[in-house]
């Protein structure tokens, strides 16, 4: 019997799941060391178009892109609802990626239309960056509403689906991937840290690193894999 649990949870991954929980790791903790012993290249790190945004972009197209790819191939053995529910995740994930980079307009060197400029908080192309009024988009919805449904994603979705079988059976039903227990205590771990340990007006985009990557896991290899992607 395995005493140790996070140990016990990596042997249970594949490699390139291994690979990808080290890179994740050993990023975070180069984050926060970088945070206390360089801040002018931490500021670099979590500043636009560099290493963390970048990276959360690449990871969410890379989740987005990995749904696509399993709801094409397994498609014909589910119905309706699971459909919707893959492809609705996967459309947000493509979502998320774009919007991160502004849609690429920065790498291309597109301007932002009048439209953007007069009611974008940083006049680029992107949703969550609009304003409403006085209203700011990115708390409202991106920070507020969407940290809502992330904490129920992963805190409360995981035993629901283990201990509820009527919910395990909705929740298979719309092919939504649950969250492994190494994905649920890299991402405790990670929040803990970085909200915990660094007092910088852009520590978001380390954790939105963190969720890019731990997304990428769950739907690689989900806890109810056999349950939404398999052949039946």
């Amino acid at each position: 019997m395995c005493r140790f649990t996070y140990i016990c949870n990596m042997k249970n991954l594949g490699l390139l799941e291994k690979i990808i929980v080290v890179f994740l790791t050993l990023t975070v903790i180069f984050g926060l060391f970088m945070y206390y012993t360089n801040a002018e290249f931490f500021a670099t790190l979590v500043a636009e178009d560099n290493f963390y945004e970048n990276l959360t972009s690449l990871f969410l197209f890379l989740t987005s892109f990995t749904l696509f790819y399993k709801f094409f191939k397994y498609q014909k053995y589910y119905g309706i609802t699971w459909k919707i529910g893959v492809l609705l995740m996967a459309v947000a994930m493509f979502f998320g990626g774009g919007e991160e980079i502004s849609w690429g307009q920065r790498i291309f060197n597109v301007e932002s239309s009048d439209f953007f400029l007069n009611n974008n908080a940083q006049q680029e192309t992107n949703l969550h960056n609009m304003v409403v009024g006085d209203v700011k988009l990115n708390k409202l919805i991106f920070s507020n509403i969407m940290s809502i449904c992330f904490g129920i994603y992963f805190l409360v979705l995981p035993p629901l689906w283990t201990k509820v079988s009527s919910l395990k059976s909705l929740i298979d039903s719309f092919g939504i991937s649950v969250a492994r227990n190494i994905h649920l205590i890299l991402f405790i771990a990670a929040t803990i840290l970085i909200l915990g340990l660094v007092d910088h007006d852009r520590k978001w985009e380390m954790w939105e690193y963190v969720f890019a990557l731990i997304m990428f896991l769950i739907v690689w290899n989900p806890r109810n894999s056999k349950e939404i992607f398999s052949e039946k």
